[in-house]
């Protein structure tokens, strides 16, 4: 006998049940860090706040963040009621001031015209500058807490602007960096089959890209090499403090070697801004198709080896001296 499995409905609420002011209520929560993972989940973005109510000339911004794995602006606009022209002109008024790479609204219900406005920034604003319109929701089963829901209206389109990019700094496209791009745009398919820790970025016709490993100034690089026929994955640290936060790390050296089950190449590159803690994988030809899905396969263990030995840790680093 089939046993017919009783279910629950659910059931929508209005968003101001939970919150009855944008900048008493919703901005902290929405600040808060499981909040805005939440919605950096939402946009493929690992979001770092940095300031919430910020000053842009008479104005103030709701949330400005860091997106930790290229360390560019991330600015969240929000508000409790159907989208108007004021919010969108304030938006554009802050992503000038703050020079903002990519720009979040929020809102219960967007309507056609601002749909249609953001639509036509994702395509005609200057390169690199991203917008995104989402929808808040609540809902909730029975009597319990209402849980947000954050729905994507408006994108950009991440391979229409990696060609647009790709074209207006280099012109028309090498062999290699079409390689290069189709490279990086079948290892982020491969990545998003089956979602993992690490968030693919936007493809780009270049030797490397990005991953997040939850705080500005660090990230995870994925790099390859065609004249040398290999393939890297490291752990890059920026910053002023780069050189002082590789030391502490270094302290540490051979318990994260064990953790992660070989040895690293430690640079510090005392002539450069940047340090890193790198693993390479040789006789690995980036141009040959056929090796691209045991390649990728590596890329998404070693992302994920190194985002499990280093997210924890730099979170913690800290150059405060011990308390006396």
């Amino acid at each position: 006998m089939t046993t017919i499995p009783i279910l629950g409905t659910l059931e929508r609420v209005d968003v101001r049940t939970a919150w009855k002011s944008e900048a008493a209520d919703f901005t902290p929560w929405l600040s808060s860090k499981d909040n805005i993972s939440i919605l950096g989940d939402s946009i493929g973005i690992d979001l770092e706040v940095e300031a919430t109510e910020k000053n842009v000339g008479p104005f103030k911004a709701d949330i400005l963040c860091k997106d930790t794995a290229t360390n560019s602006w991330v600015l969240i606009e929000n508000q409790l009621e159907r989208t108007d022209h004021t919010h969108l002109g304030q938006l554009l008024t802050y992503a000038a001031g703050l020079k903002a790479v990519t720009i979040v609204w929020i809102a219960p219900t967007f309507c056609d015209e601002h749909r249609a406005a953001l639509d036509w920034l994702n395509e005609f604003t200057a390169k690199g500058v991203n917008f995104f319109g989402l929808e808040v929701e609540l809902w909730r089963i029975g009597n319990s807490p209402p849980a947000p829901k954050f729905n994507i209206v408006c994108k950009p389109n991440d391979w229409s602007e990696a060609i647009a990019l790709a074209a207006s700094d280099i012109g028309e496209l090498t062999e290699t960096k079409k390689t290069q791009l189709a490279y990086w745009t079948a290892l982020r398919d491969f990545m998003t089959k089956t979602p993992g820790k690490d968030k693919p970025q936007k493809p780009l016709p270049q030797g490397w890209t990005n991953f997040a490993v939850g705080r500005s100034n660090f990230s995870l690089v994925a790099v390859v090499n065609t004249v040398d026929q290999r393939i890297g994955a490291y752990l890059a640290i920026q910053g002023p403090h780069a050189k002082e936060f590789f030391a502490k790390l270094e302290e540490d050296r051979p318990e994260i070697d064990k953790e992660f089950g070989a040895p690293l190449a430690w640079r510090e590159m005392l002539d450069r801004k940047e340090s890193q803690i790198v693993m390479i994988r040789d006789k690995s030809d980036p141009l040959n198709e056929a090796e691209w899905p045991s390649q990728h396969a590596w890329f998404r263990s070693t992302l994920e080896q190194l985002y499990d030995v280093f997210s924890s840790r730099v979170k913690e680093l800290d150059l405060a001296p011990p308390a006396l």
